[in-house]
């Protein structure tokens, strides 16, 4: 790994944030975006709510009076849990009387290991011995696999339930939205105990219920540390962190688990004093408290003392070490996410997950570092996550940002002829990828094939579309698109699709038509709309519309250098040169710059970075005649060089030649 990172040192580069994840987690900026805000989530701190997935376990004794059948059940648990489940059903199938303990055994370890249609053939056997436990076995493996359905049917052909039975249904209605099924089902309970009571008053708390959480919260005849812990996440998700610190203040007793609950809804709450005072006061910590501390202060955007506590760490894990990785890309840090992700490998502790390697591969996105990216590939497909769809869509995503389309589309390809099943992300990535290279045909043909799959688009899906129809010039194809996006219900239109509509009409000169479509907007229009609407009256010189967004833009974003470059720019390419000039004036009082574009190129290994106006390259001067005999061939062609967006500081220096 000597050779692992080359990270050019010249300025910094343009930041794309990937999210507001961790979503959880929303990573190149799609596929991250996807997997921090939706989909299975990867926190990057514990979960405090220890009530949720209720897990159905063996008795810890085994009452079997038979001796051989004893130590076959032990055998067949034991195969069970190691995932050895085949071993175990042969024998299972060798012995000659089972007792209910040893099937109940075996349709548990089908269900761990996700073979939830094996476990229900055993368990509808006619010679099938069953109990109140394998009932609920069964309804729990339903709920695992996501089949809400089935288990509400099995749970109500149930012909005896006990307590865990019906806190069972009662999660998997929780885990699934079905807050109301949950309520009427807990209220029908013939017995409660704690466990109840915390699921439900979780529930509604996490939902935005909080009134009605606290109420029964109130009405519980005994409460635990789970019970308290779960009302403080609760208040702190809701905005009511006060709420919650009285609360906090008032329990009978705390676990590690509360004070890092309390610690996440200071930094929840933007309140990273508050936050570390507590960590500092904490009786004992461990992983979790610092993993908490730590993604709290990078989600409030305070890198720097996030690394401070990094290093600071006693020990690490792979969540410590992701949610560094990713903290720095998104922050636009990526070279530093990079070398952190070296020093990780160079540890020998722990192991990079999923969220690791589709983090680091949006780093390499984001620097269009193709051999650190190949290099990463390399170690991904020596892991079992080689086949994971979100770490082959960051693949996708990293190869076509680098400008291997092919590539990427090798690697989707292979997808649709291998063993492993493409998901909706693997569509929505590679779709993604022939937007960033402005292949619109080629990503609505994509598109088509996808529902032909039998895939239903959903949000990600129509970002990519509008964007590549934009990237494209398909203005009447991206128009029908998003018409299609607002008549479908059940997706929620973003801000995010919202911009790509206002950059399709911009980039087709249509200014009127998006200045009109904001207009009617609901929501307040967010700096990434009327930024959009800038750059499209940058590009068509229109003042009127251009002063219009730059104002607005402003009063989101008041030091952003930019935009005052571009209301300059538009100015300038009219012909309103006292205007260009009072703007760029006002930017100086401000004491604003811009920073300089960045580029760079990788020969042998070595990575070469210029600066707008470098001079300072080894081989400058032969670069610079190439570019004159370039820039004289070009103007042999009829090519005139536009020179009034460059700033005042460039003015004297030759850059009609870059």
């Amino acid at each position: 790994m000597l050779a692992f990172f080359r990270v050019v040192e010249v300025g910094k580069f343009i930041r794309i944030p990937l999210s507001n994840c961790v979503q959880i987690i929303t990573i190149p900026v799609l596929i991250n975006l996807k997997l921090l805000l939706r989909r299975p989530r990867f926190n990057l701190y514990h979960s405090i709510d220890g009530s949720r997935s209720a897990k159905i376990s063996m008795p810890r004794k085994d009452f079997t009076v038979d001796g051989n059948v004893a130590r076959c059940n032990r055998m067949i648990t034991s195969l069970s849990k190691d995932g050895r489940i085949m071993e175990a059903r042969r024998l299972f199938d060798e012995m000659r009387d089972p007792d209910v303990i040893t099937w109940t055994s075996v349709i548990s370890g089908f269900i761990k290991c996700g073979m939830i249609e094996e476990a229900r053939r055993l368990f509808d056997r006619v010679d099938a011995k069953k109990n109140v436990v394998t009932w609920t076995a069964m309804v729990g493996g339903y709920i695992r696999s996501n089949k809400i359905s089935e288990a509400e049917k099995l749970f109500h052909e149930m012909p005896n339930k006990n307590v865990v039975s019906w806190n069972t249904m009662i999660d998997g209605y929780a885990q699934n939205g079905g807050i109301d099924s949950a309520m009427y089902l807990f209220e029908k309970m013939p017995e409660r105990n704690v466990v109840s009571w915390n699921t439900v008053v979780s529930m509604l708390a996490q939902c935005g219920r909080i009134e009605e959480a606290l109420r029964l919260f109130d009405r519980m005849p005994e409460r635990d540390v789970i019970s308290w812990t779960a009302m403080i996440a609760g208040l702190s998700k809701n905005g009511r962190i006060d709420e919650a610190r009285l609360l906090f203040d008032r329990m009978p007793e705390r676990n590690v688990v509360s004070w890092n609950a309390m610690i996440t809804g200071y930094s929840q709450n933007s309140r990273l004093d508050e936050a570390l005072d507590l960590f500092e006061k904490m009786p004992e910590r461990d992983l979790p408290s610092w993993n908490t501390m730590i993604t709290g202060l990078i989600q409030n955007g305070d890198l720097r003392r996030a690394r401070k506590l990094f290093n600071a760490m006693p020990k690490k894990n792979v969540i410590s070490w992701t949610t560094m990785i990713t903290g720095y890309v998104q922050e636009g840090e990526s070279e530093e996410a990079l070398k952190i992700f070296s020093r990780m490998l160079s540890t020998n502790g722990a192991k990079p997950n999923q969220g690791t390697f589709v983090s680091v591969l949006g780093a390499c996105s984001n620097l269009a570092g193709l051999g650190e990216g190949q290099q990463i590939h390399q170690i991904v497909s020596k892991t079992v996550y080689q086949d994971s769809t979100f770490v082959v869509s960051a693949l996708i995503n990293m190869y076509s940002k680098c400008g291997e389309l092919k590539t990427a589309r090798k690697m989707f390809d292979d997808g649709m002829t291998s063993q492993r099943d493409l998901d909706l992300v693997s569509w929505n990535g590679i779709i993604a990828a022939y937007a960033h290279h402005g292949c619109g045909k080629e990503a609505i043909s994509l598109f088509n094939e996808m529902r032909k799959s039998g895939f239903k688009p959903d949000d990600v899906t129509y970002v990519g579309l509008i964007s590549a129809c934009s990237h494209a010039g398909l203005v009447e194809e991206g128009l029908k698109y998003f018409d299609e996006l607002v008549k479908d219900k059940s997706i929620l239109v973003r801000e995010d699709h919202y911009a790509c509509l206002v950059d399709l009409s911009g980039r087709a000169g249509r200014l009127k038509e998006a200045v009109d479509f904001i207009e009617r907007l609901e929501t307040k229009p967010s700096a990434r709309v009327w930024g959009a609407l800038l750059a499209g009256c940058n590009v068509h010189a229109n003042a009127k519309i251009g002063k219009l967004a730059a104002r607005k833009l402003l009063e989101v974003e008041p030091e952003n250098a930019g935009t005052y470059m571009l209301l300059s720019n538009i100015y300038a390419s009219t012909g309103k040169w006292n205007e260009a000039l009072r703007v760029r004036l006002k930017m100086k009082d401000k004491g604003l710059k811009k920073q300089p574009g960045c580029s760079w190129i990788e020969v042998s290994n070595r990575v070469h970075a210029f600066v707008v106006g470098d001079k300072s390259h080894s081989q400058s001067k032969l670069i610079y005649s190439l570019i004159r005999d370039l820039h004289s061939k070009m103007k042999k062609v009829g090519y005139e060089p536009n020179n009034v967006f460059l700033s005042d500081e460039y003015e004297d220096e030759d850059f009609s030649l870059i």
